[in-house]
């Protein structure tokens, strides 16, 4: 999807970042991003569910108990996953090479990868880059590291949010990547964050967690998960304020900024989808539970005909009562309500005849997909996007 690129800078105090080639994709597009905290960080992070799990993320998993982190380096155009023990090594390598170039302890450097899976990472290549990489470090570069970690992506991901916190203004930002194998449970996503904002361990993976699970978690393109999902924060304490902890007053009010940011990455990313021309939001609502909130909207975004039918401004809301009865969820067929956008198309469990005005609504961008399935009071939202011609020759072509 055609999007208008964002050429606001954001800044965040202590941090900086740079993006540059260095040789590992055919395309000589950027392929290696490094972020730096000026201090130590406190450091979160969640990672893939697959049980085959990249190199870089199990070194990863590996160190973030620790909750210190200073460094994340980043290529992108090869995986570095199903690679066997050379794979760890060269993660490894670059993990202790870096640390050495920064003059930090390799337990604060984390190194991340995506791209083709099954590859040699080209780890000369990233070495001979990291002079380079570290002397262009910015405080106004996220945007060049944004770039840095596309694969598939059209354009780079970004945002941020501005909160106070004693009189004081403290920021929340990150990146993000992700265009294909995108589903619920993050994957194929990057996501790294930054705040100044000093906040204990336990209350930012907590915050972390709950951010991802509203977002990142309710996201999904074409149903497939990564070897490589990873989100990362990082809280230098900069901003100088008290550590939040989860009983600060000041706690709720970070972790509704930081579910903003990882949301709007979010639909950045359902935005971006590989071929996408719309974003589609799926809100269940009048489920059982929340579980049953939750297989009703992945049944119905994970769904090809729901997702062909809107890329064909057709409001078939059949596949949509099809996709909900499947689910496994509880509905009750005489209390079902279905909108597109905001036409009513069923109402009751029967049709209200109002596709040609559906149709004309669903030419646009942006599409809702509503169902209530009249079964109880819980509810939820998950992102998707459309499924066009471009996805099958994006992904028949992918790693030619």
């Amino acid at each position: 999807m055609k999007r208008t690129p964002n050429n606001k800078k954001i800044v965040v105090p202590g941090f900086k970042f740079s993006g540059i080639k260095s040789g590992i994709k055919k395309s000589g597009e950027m392929d290696l991003a490094l972020i730096f905290s000026e201090t130590p960080a406190v450091t979160a992070g969640v990672f893939t569910t697959n049980r085959i799990k990249a190199a870089p993320v199990k070194l990863a998993i590996k160190k973030i108990a620790s909750n210190k982190g200073q460094s994340i380096i980043i290529n992108s155009g090869n995986a570095n996953a199903c690679t066997g023990k050379q794979g760890d090594k060269d993660a490894k390598k670059i993990n202790t090479e870096l640390a050495r170039k920064l003059g930090i302890s390799e337990e604060l450097v984390y190194v991340s990868s995506t791209g083709i899976i099954g590859r040699p990472l080209p780890v000369n290549k990233i070495e001979k880059a990291l002079p380079e990489l570290i002397k262009n470090l910015s405080p106004a570069s996220m945007d060049k590291a944004a770039a840095a970690i596309m694969t598939t992506d059209t354009f780079p991901k970004l945002a941020s949010k501005k909160i106070k916190i004693n009189g004081k203004t403290g920021t929340i930002a990150g990146i993000a990547k992700g265009a294909g194998m995108i589903r619920p449970d993050m994957a194929t996503m990057l996501c790294f964050l930054f705040t100044d904002i000093a906040i204990n361990a336990k209350a930012l993976d907590s915050a972390l967690r709950k951010a991802v699970n509203k977002s990142l978690n309710r996201l999904t393109v074409d149903n497939e998960t990564s070897t490589n999902d990873t989100a990362m924060i990082m809280s230098n304490g900069n901003l100088g304020n008290t550590p939040l902890t989860k009983r600060s007053s000041y706690y709720k009010k970070f972790e509704g900024a930081l579910s903003g940011v990882t949301y709007e990455l979010s639909r950045m990313i359902a935005e971006d989808g590989e071929g996408a021309t719309k974003i589609i939001e799926v809100v269940v609502n009048g489920a059982r539970s929340e579980s049953d909130a939750e297989k009703a909207a992945s049944a119905i975004a994970n769904s090809m005909l729901v997702k062909t039918a809107v890329y064909g401004n057709d409001p078939n809301w059949g596949r949509v009562i099809s996709a909900a009865g499947a689910s496994g969820a509880k509905l009750i067929e005489n209390k079902i309500d279905i909108f597109f956008n905001k036409v009513k198309l069923v109402s009751k469990g029967i049709g209200t005849g109002r596709e040609k005005t559906a149709s004309t609504l669903l030419a646009g961008r942006e599409i809702t997909i509503t169902i209530n399935l009249g079964a109880g009071k819980q509810s939820t939202k998950v992102l998707t996007c459309d499924l066009t011609e471009k996805y099958i020759e994006i992904n028949a072509h992918y790693t030619t």
